[in-house]
């Protein structure tokens, strides 16, 4: 039987996420050999898959995918535990084929309940079944489509498939053709994987939302000891200031510091002599919002396991 060093048991756990025990014992097994320590711990998913069924799933990808006409996009996000679970094989194919499921989806409809391409099963069967075989928890989080009536929607991945967007842009002619119109929405597309903002011009923003900002910053301004006279002329500014921070039109351009988004717009219809709106943005990021658990110490699990 081959030694097993702490070392190869920490490797192990690091690539696969397991617990220690598991880990130490899947490299006995193996006779040393990490590669099939792997392949044991994914083959024993199904020992493992109802302790892993509630736990958070914040790795994954996000994806999307283009109607032909250019009209309207889909844009899903698939989580898994780990991000070692989410390059296997299996899983890529579950995240694409959710994909096909979500393009020809009714707006709002439960995926899950939806047929599995190629099989009589659901999707949320055909999820469970994945579980179990690679023992870890599964979700198909979220899922949304864009659409317009005369332009095109644009997508956009990033940093291969952790945050995609998808940009609605409306004209008054056909200019998708035109290469300074691909570049210029392309380069909207990146801005908002890349800078987050929440919507595209801020006449989108609600008044509960500017409220509730408005309230923190008195809140804020209260504790600063600013006299409640001058907090109202401040607030505005800290209000006015948030607003271009969140709103892509107003943001400076992350290909031309000199601009904001909303003026390389204009320049833009006055080169082609169309009129050209920016008007919805959906942006996902994997995993945001899933509250993670925190990683064990190492060390710590290792003198557990030794008793000490």
């Amino acid at each position: 039987m081959a030694t097993v060093s702490m070392a190869q048991v920490k490797e192990l756990r690091e690539r696969t996420q397991a617990g220690m025990s598991d880990c130490k014992k899947s490299l006995v097994e193996a006779d040393g050999d990490i590669e099939k320590a792997v392949e044991l711990i994914l083959k024993k998913g199904l020992v493992k898959s109802a302790k892993r069924a509630g736990a958070a799933a914040s790795e994954g990808v996000v994806a999307t995918e283009s109607a032909a006409d250019a009209k309207s996009a889909v844009i899903v996000e698939v989580n898994i535990q780990t991000d070692f679970a989410a390059r296997n094989d299996d899983f890529k194919k579950f995240a694409a084929d959710i994909l096909t499921v979500a393009a020809v989806a009714d707006d709002g409809a439960d995926i899950g309940a939806m047929t599995y391409p190629g099989s009589d099963a659901t999707v949320e069967d055909t999820r469970k079944a994945l579980v179990g075989k690679l023992g870890e928890n599964i979700t198909v989080r979220r899922w949304s489509r864009l659409r317009v009536e005369a332009g095109i929607v644009h997508s956009y991945v990033h940093m291969g498939g952790k945050i995609a967007a998808l940009l609605g842009v409306k004209t008054s002619k056909d200019v998708s053709g035109e290469l300074s119109f691909k570049k210029f929405v392309d380069d909207c597309a990146m801005q908002i994987a890349a800078m987050g903002p929440l919507y595209v011009h801020r006449s989108q923003i609600d008044d509960a939302a500017k409220a509730k900002k408005s309230k923190f910053f008195n809140e804020q301004l209260e504790e600063e000891g600013k006299p409640e006279a001058v907090r109202p002329k401040i607030i505005e500014g800290k209000l006015n200031k948030w607003m271009r921070e969140i709103c892509l039109l107003e943001q400076q351009s992350v290909v031309d510091g000199d601009n904001t988004v909303d003026k390389l717009r204009e320049a833009l219809e006055t080169e082609l002599g169309a009129k050209i709106s920016l008007t919805e943005l959906v942006r996902y990021e994997c995993g945001e919002g899933v509250e993670k658990a925190p990683e064990k110490d190492f060390a710590e699990e290792a003198r557990a396991m030794a008793g000490t």
